[in-house]
């Protein structure tokens, strides 16, 4: 195929996808723009650590394993949340979503006007920025935010020469998948080998749940699909090679968080927040670099802003991890579970590399509280029939307990299953002592809002249940006719927002981001709108610019 850069159509089919203000101030450059490299993040959804480059035996993940031969495997990557949305909301802004009020699961929060999706700061430094196409932020995600976001959304509309960010959401391992009809996992499958799917009767179950064919086939499922994942990543990986762009383009494979199967997503025990991190930069990663320090969503985004050579926002509660500005390292890592869909819970965790604390603000109510979109796993349903029948041993009885503690403790070295408590031990009370510190100063630090109830939340963030929207940009000058090229400047009063703007007639323009005056050396329709986190968007306006020849 050569150098030439694939078609959109190519790209998705060799993806195995479908196609189903204020101004930002120019920014601190650390780098020329011809040493910038492009990145590509392959996001996969609802996976923990389950890869053969993991020491996982039952993973069939060879082209993986291969990526992370290439760059470095990061041993210990969280995210801060254990379910989508409030998740990505950290990774888009560099912030804990219990800071920005973006905490319960979709949950249309307003984030302070100081926050930005971090890919304006990429846009206003020249990238071009691109999205496949989930965005899940706990806010819609602004017309600022990327150049384009679409499921055929590539790096192929970037100008010659241009750097990207693209993101590549890869929903194939999502826990629907896991679920569906025979049939149609079947089709999901149907590239998979007999030797590359997996054998439910060789599958290792975690302890906690109850050895049937029902959770092993659910196992074996998730497994089959992280192999899916696998080849879908190397049919990526090869369109990069073919263009010739692979030297120049850092590689970073990761999930969104843990597994999507019960006592996993949606809880901050390991299997919900520990998470698969490889990156691949070549000439600048030694091959088979292995790192063991913590790495956080929330520093996903400081981190892109400074390979881009971007000044990083003294907003950002998150470190560069990666670069010549690396930061110290975080000696614990934090987690948090609110509203996951109908159900109510507040949940807190610290861990460091030995043990997790978790405080349980809602002891009164069960683990097992119905959602009624988790219970559609047959595991669940398989757990929840057992139990009703008294048939759950041991750890499997844990989640069925009437109440919560309200302080747990594990050591996650000696009991990476977290099933055995240590916080009523004697022998651990220093630890629980100091850990039970180190997250209240966290939630005090980082201003949580997790305490206060969401109705009074959501009545601070938006009164009266009214959306605010964002004030119309003003234009100056105000069109007209001129003798030579002019400079345009564009403002808008609203407090945070973002201005775009187009030149395309069309009705899916290209929206370009406002960070400088846009000079006009032809006639031309400018149209422009703003936004801003958690509002609507401004109504668009239209000026005409004519230059006298």
């Amino acid at each position: 195929m050569g150098h030439t850069e694939l078609t959109r159509r190519e790209l998705l089919s060799a993806a195995g996808l479908t196609a189903a203000g204020v101004l930002l101030g120019a920014p601190q450059r650390h780098v020329a723009a011809d040493d910038r490299p492009n990145v590509l993040w392959l996001t996969a959804e609802d996976i923990s650590p389950d890869l053969g480059c993991y020491g996982d035996a039952y993973a069939r993940t060879p082209n993986l394993d291969r990526l992370a031969s290439e760059g470095a495997l990061f041993r210990n990557a969280f995210t801060h949340a254990p379910v989508c949305a409030p998740s990505r909301s950290g990774i888009i802004t560099g912030m804990y979503p219990t800071t920005i009020g973006t905490l319960h699961m979709r949950s249309q929060g307003v984030p302070p006007a100081y926050v930005k999706c971090f890919t304006e700061y990429l846009r206003a430094a020249g990238y071009y920025c691109s999205n496949n196409a989930k965005t899940d932020y706990n806010f819609d995600s602004p017309v600022a935010a990327w150049d384009e976001c679409s499921a055929t959304a590539f790096w192929t509309g970037r100008a010659p020469g241009q750097p990207f960010f693209s993101v590549i959401n890869i929903g194939v391992t999502h826990e629907s998948m896991i679920r569906v009809p025979d049939e149609v996992f079947a089709e999901r499958i149907k590239d998979l080998s007999e030797d590359e799917r997996h054998d439910p009767a060789r599958a290792v179950l975690p302890p906690y749940y109850p050895d049937t064919p029902v959770t092993r086939r659910d196992w074996a499922r998730y497994y089959d699909l992280l192999t899916v994942c696998d080849k879908t990543v190397a049919r990526i990986l090869k369109n990069i090679e073919d263009q010739g762009l692979a030297d120049n383009t850092i590689v970073f494979f990761f999930g969104d968080h843990g597994r999507g199967l019960p006592r996993a997503k949606r809880w901050i025990y390991d299997s919900g927040i520990h998470v698969p991190l490889i990156i691949r930069w070549r000439g600048k990663i030694a091959p088979g670099t292995v790192r063991s320090d913590f790495v956080r969503f929330i520093d996903l985004a400081p981190t892109m802003l400074a390979l881009a050579g971007v000044q990083v926002p003294d907003y950002m509660q998150g470190r560069v991890f990666l670069g010549d500005r690396i930061g110290p390292e975080p000696q614990c890592v934090f987690a948090a579970r609110d509203r996951m869909d109908e159900t109510y819970d507040i949940i807190r965790c610290a861990r460091d590399k030995q043990y997790k604390y978790i405080r349980n603000f809602e002891p009164q109510k069960p683990y097992a509280q119905h959602i009624a979109y988790m219970d559609e796993m047959p595991t669940m349903k398989e757990w929840r029939r057992l139990n009703a029948e008294g048939k759950l041993e041991g750890a499997q009885k844990l989640f069925f307990q009437e109440t919560k503690p309200v302080e747990e403790l594990y050591d996650i070295v000696a009991d990476p299953y977290e099933v055995n408590n240590l916080a009523g031990s004697s022998e651990y009370e220093p630890v629980l002592k100091r850990m039970r510190e180190v997250l209240e100063r966290w939630m005090k630090d980082t201003g949580d809002l997790g305490l206060i109830p969401e109705a009074e939340l959501k009545e601070r963030m938006r009164p009266g249940g009214t959306w605010s929207v964002t004030a119309t940009p003003v234009v100056q000058p105000d069109g007209g006719t001129f003798d030579a090229p002019v400079d345009v400047r564009i403002e808008c009063p609203t407090d945070g927002a973002s201005i775009a703007y187009t030149f395309d007639r069309g009705a899916t323009p290209h929206w370009l981001l406002y960070s400088r005056p846009i000079r006009t050396e032809k006639d031309v329709t400018l149209r422009t709108k703003a936004c801003r986190l958690g509002y609507k968007d401004s109504e668009e306006v239209r000026k005409e610019f004519k230059i006298n020849r």
